[in-house]
């Protein structure tokens, strides 16, 4: 294949079903699976996998075949499909408002096309996992503080986080500002200009974010594949395949290739590829009637009584590629949407967590702080705050979340001077003791669960809620970020015989002082860097006293 040429409207020249007759002719699908004996000369040559030839005439095989090139975006009917579906896009270009979709500009220069690099870089970016009408104000309210790369490379996490607070996937925010911060310190404040190096040199960036942003921003000929090009493509080429197998995302991504392959529009062919999924060629109910590219979709003339032989399933078995019927028995067996094939979703895992909501005031109805704590710069909500919180308890600690020995636990780490240990009266709650003018636990009090459903995780949150009192006439005073290296785990709780802490690091690259626990007036708390799990811990905990 030749080298690709970079420039603003590189496109890689050789065909991809070319490229398929001449590595893959041999190749074919069938119902029935066949394997044959390789000859004893070449049995013990370890050479590039070339699945067998099951020919039509095969007595062996009595159900239909077909080659691969079904799967294959025909040459001879892609100018029309193309025009088609621009001819479509143009129509609804602006239907939805999205501040970021601009026509092309051929005359912009270098710096223009950058700027508009990084406008569909931030938009390609929250658009992850987040719908287009949650992410519009979102994004106008970014380019209004970061209108440029250099503006968000001189920012920092906490007003980042600020800006991002309630898109969710957090560490999307933070690799934002690690990238802008790269990019003006190594590329000399452009985003590059072809997908290749946008891939390997952006953090966060991979092949379909840099196939949208460079065929947008440069009119690069790279193609894209997020989740509405992938159930469009797999309809369009009939492919009843595992969808995350990498052989199906081979032939997708091939597919793909095809529609933007030496176009003059690449960014708008990408986006209409993006938005026909979206709006037309949806989960449930496709408008298959209004689509584009309905008369050249496989899928659709299956239900119009097209060719049956489409219906097959890749499955790689003993490094050969076999395949067998759609499931005549699924409901979904006669129409579009059985494409593609659905996969079993994978439960996410359950964690309890342990939250305590530690509240100060040096005496009844005077001024209330609460102790929030930033989380590591790496996982699971970077850089956010949360209340002092136990994660990940194990079954013996589910039914006693306000176990005062947990708490003390929790304030040893916490505190420079932590208050004496606290007791619990019979049929009451916790009652701290000690001398009265010293700082001394006040009340523990159970205020219940929270379940916050991540992708792949699904916490609950057991709260309590603990009074500190005294001390002196300011809040008592935290452990340093230094002595903060700490943190309780199951192991540490339950009392094995070892004191096994995790370390878990605090400090950003480049240092800041505000990754310390701090403590945090009432009226600010709500308007602090936390995500919306924590956000509902507080609502139902507020409500103990409102």
């Amino acid at each position: 294949m030749p080298k690709r040429r970079r420039g603003s409207t590189t496109c890689e020249s050789d065909s991809f079903s070319e490229r398929l007759s001449e590595e893959d002719s041999d190749l074919s699908f069938s119902d029935v699976p066949t394997r044959r004996k390789a000859p004893k000369s070449t049995r013990k040559t370890r050479t590039s996998f070339q699945p067998p030839k099951i020919a039509e005439n095969d007595a062996s095989s009595t159900a239909p075949t077909h080659s691969i090139s079904t799967h294959v975006v025909a040459d001879s009917e892609i100018d029309e499909v193309r025009a088609s579906l621009l001819e479509w896009y143009d129509k609804v270009h602006d239907v939805r408002g999205m501040p970021w979709r601009k026509r092309y500009d051929p005359s912009l220069g270098g710096e223009g096309r950058a700027q508009r690099a990084y406008e569909v870089w931030i938009s390609e970016i929250m658009l992850q996992q987040t719908q287009v009408a949650t992410v519009i104000p979102y994004y106008n309210r970014w380019m209004a503080k970061f209108p440029t790369i250099a503006h968000l490379a001189g920012s920092d996490i906490e007003t980042v986080n600020g800006l991002w607070k309630g898109l969710g996937y957090y560490s999307r925010a933070a690799r934002l500002l690690q990238a802008a911060q790269k990019v003006v310190k190594e590329l000399d404040g452009r985003l590059p200009d072809n997908a290749k190096d946008m891939q390997a040199k952006i953090p966060g960036v991979g092949r379909y974010s840099a196939g949208a942003i460079c065929s947008i921003a440069y009119n690069e000929c790279v193609p894209v594949l997020d989740g509405n090009v992938h159930r469009l493509l797999s309809r369009f080429l009939a492919l009843y395949a595992p969808p995350k197998g990498k052989q199906t995302l081979d032939v997708l991504w091939a597919g793909a290739t095809a529609f933007v392959q030496n176009s003059s529009r690449p960014g708008d062919i990408n986006q209409a590829l993006i938005e026909l999924g979206s709006t037309v060629c949806k989960v449930r109910e496709p408008a298959c009637s209004g689509c584009a590219i309905s008369s050249w979709c496989r899928a659709y003339k299956r239900t119009q009584g097209a060719s049956t032989e489409l219906g097959v399933t890749l499955v790689l078995k003993h490094r050969a590629l076999y395949a067998k019927p759609l499931p005549a028995d699924d409901r979904e067996a006669g129409l579009v949407t059985i494409y593609p094939m659905k996969v079993e979703r994978k439960k996410a895992r359950e964690e309890l967590d342990i939250v305590h909501v530690i509240e100060w005031r040096k005496e009844y109805n005077s001024q209330r702080w609460f102790i929030l704590v930033r989380r590591p710069e790496g996982g699971l909500l970077a850089g956010l705050h949360e209340f002092p919180t136990v994660p990940a308890v194990s079954d013996s600690l589910s039914t006693c979340g306000n176990d005062p020995e947990i708490v003390g636990k929790v304030l040893f780490n916490l505190f420079v001077n932590p208050p004496p240990p606290f007791f619990k009266e019979p049929n009451a709650q916790e009652v701290g003791c000690g001398n009265k003018g010293a700082l001394r636990v006040a009340m523990i009090k159970p205020v219940g669960d929270v379940v916050h459903v991540f992708s792949h995780i699904k916490k609950t949150y057991r709260i309590q809620w603990v009074i500190l009192e005294g001390g002196g006439d300011k809040p008592p005073e935290l452990q340093s970020e230094s002595c903060l290296s700490t943190v309780p785990t199951r192991e540490m709780i339950e009392g094995n015989g070892k004191d096994k802490r995790r370390k878990v690091s605090r400090t950003p690259k480049g240092g800041n002082a505000n990754t310390t626990p701090q403590w945090v007036p009432l009226e600010e708390v709500e308007s602090a860097n936390i995500g919306t799990g924590v956000m509902k811990v507080w609502k139902l905990t507020k409500a103990l006293w409102e």
